[in-house]
């Protein structure tokens, strides 16, 4: 296997700042040969692009960059724009930086060191753009949103339960679109204590905000549900798939190359199974690490699959009968979609290489 200091003639390292940037440009073995900061803005990415073509060692080189997703975003997409494969480079560690200091050159020397160490076909590469970028948004949007309204149902709920009979059994039962309706229309007697008053007040504007938040959810999921159908058609026609877990495998999905195999996918997802083997018993366990919001999507669509697929549900009934437990069989399937999915999406992304021309 290669290494990357073996394929290139320079190496690019970025310490990445909201003001400024600090650049070095080093040989592949790791000896600098110029470094210079750079303004964090359109202007100064270009300067910086211009200074490395200018005293790169030669044509193949690489940017290894803290930050790429962060304040290293822009600087990131100027590099790729100009031809630069960009790698993501690992925020050094205080056991990085014992005997050797802290500051943004010796950071920029630290992100060159970190390259130069990699094999060429396990590179850290950023994540994707375009759609990509857009369900992040729309999923961190839905989770900010999500989060909200269910502090404001738990209000609601509690503000019902000090009232009448009618508000205890509304409290209890479901908070449909309806009951919200009439909750908002809801008048209050003129001659009505200030407590009951006030009372009245905020039921009335908390059920006029979970109206506009289950519009503003439904529109999201209809949002991805669209982008999701353009990135990777007949995804969510598959059980247990709908547009949210959808999406949140496609964003920690990213692209083709990002994981190496269905393997490096699942530990990423946290569904490959790690041994918790002792004496004269042998099994395995959940992995609780990596992704937790990929290994959540994951989760979501073998407990619907359990519930709802005739085919998951059969497999269930023989694991069981095989003595499997309910947790070790919910492993087995999360492995199984993770494997299924990667494979879907290492399908459908990989860009399709023209065929040379006669």
């Amino acid at each position: 296997m290669a290494m990357l200091a073996e394929t290139v003639d320079g190496v690019i390292g970025a310490d990445t700042h909201r003001d400024n940037h600090q650049i070095e440009i080093a040989y592949p073995s790791g000896a600098p040969i110029a470094t210079r900061s750079f303004s964090n803005d359109s202007a100064g990415h270009a300067e910086a692009l211009a200074w490395v073509f200018e005293h790169a060692p030669g044509p193949r080189l690489v940017m290894s960059i803290e930050g790429t997703r962060s304040y290293g975003a822009g600087l990131t997409r100027a590099a790729a724009a100009a031809g630069i494969p960009v790698i993501e480079a690992e925020q050094p560690t205080r056991k990085t930086h014992r005997g050797k200091g802290k500051s943004d050159p010796i950071d920029a020397h630290l992100a060159v060191l970190f390259a130069v160490g990699l094999n060429v076909e396990k590179l850290p590469t950023p994540r994707a753009d375009g759609d990509r970028e857009a369900l992040r948004i729309l999923l961190c949007a839905r989770q900010e949103l999500t989060t909200t309204t269910t502090g404001q149902i738990n209000r609601l709920r509690a503000l019902l339960r000090d009232r009448g009979d009618t508000d205890r059994r509304l409290a209890r039962a479901r908070l449909t679109d309806t009951t919200l309706a009439s909750l908002a229309r809801r008048r209050l007697a003129r001659d009505a204590p200030r407590e009951q008053a006030v009372g009245h007040s905020e039921i009335r504007r908390l059920a006029v905000a979970l109206r506009e938040a289950n519009r503003v959810l439904n529109a999201n999921r209809a949002e991805l549900a669209t982008i999701v159908d353009d990135l990777v058609p007949g995804l969510t026609d598959r059980p247990g798939i709908g547009p949210v877990s959808a999406a949140q495998t496609i964003v920690s999905f990213s692209h083709a190359g990002r994981c190496r195999n269905d393997a490096a996918f699942a530990q990423l997802a946290g569904t490959s199974p790690i041994e918790a083997s002792s004496g004269q018993t042998q099994r395995h366990r959940l992995n609780r690490g990596a992704d937790r919001a990929l290994n959540h999507a994951i989760h979501t669509i073998a407990q619907t699959g359990m519930r709802c697929d005739p085919t998951t549900r059969a497999y269930v009934v023989r694991r069981r009968a095989e003595g499997k437990s309910k947790r070790e069989i919910c492993r087995c399937i999360k492995r199984y979609i993770a494997r299924q999915l990667y494979r879907t999406l290492t399908t459908v992304m990989t860009p399709a290489i023209a065929a040379p021309s006669a």
